[in-house]
């Protein structure tokens, strides 16, 4: 099996207070997302992880996607859905603040619920989507499958 070409995974801060593992965080979720989708890897790679706060996710959500609110994550994928994993695949940006308020409501680590939000995000940018039930169940057990690996429990669970 000839060698996975390099991907670039650059983590960058726009907000204070993200502690310093989240670089590493980031990183182990966008790999085992890699390793778990399949994709048809072509050459090197690179993807940025933004990890910003409320406000700046809210102007991004309202520019974007017409959305006058912050959200947890946003993806912005630069290659088409399911093309293969070749150059600049797009950036993923994460709200500090909802996602502290996110796992605390959902009795989860900040780290389990960031690294689901990375997951999440990249399988968007690889293409998944989940915008009627047949999409929605393949990006979940994909999900759920991928943070098993990582040791992490099935976010969809009752």
């Amino acid at each position: 099996m000839p060698p996975i070409p390099p991907l670039e995974i650059a983590v960058i801060r726009n907000a204070d207070d993200w502690p310093d593992h989240f670089d590493a965080l980031a990183e182990r979720a966008v790999l085992a997302t890699l390793a778990g989708a399949k994709p048809r890897i072509k050459g090197a790679a690179e993807i940025s992880v933004l990890l910003t706060d409320d406000a700046e996710q809210r102007e991004l959500n309202a520019q974007y996607r017409g959305k006058d609110a912050s959200t947890n994550v946003l993806s912005f994928p630069q290659i088409e859905p399911f093309d293969p994993v070749i150059g600049i695949l797009g950036d993923i940006t994460l709200a500090r603040e909802t996602l502290i308020r996110e796992a605390e409501e959902q009795g989860t680590s900040l780290e389990d619920h960031f690294t689901h939000l990375v997951v999440h995000g990249f399988l968007h940018i690889l293409g998944y989507d989940h915008l009627d039930e047949d999409e929605a169940l393949e990006m979940e057990g994909l999900e759920t499958q991928i943070l098993a690996g990582l040791g992490i429990a099935d976010p969809y669970a009752e």
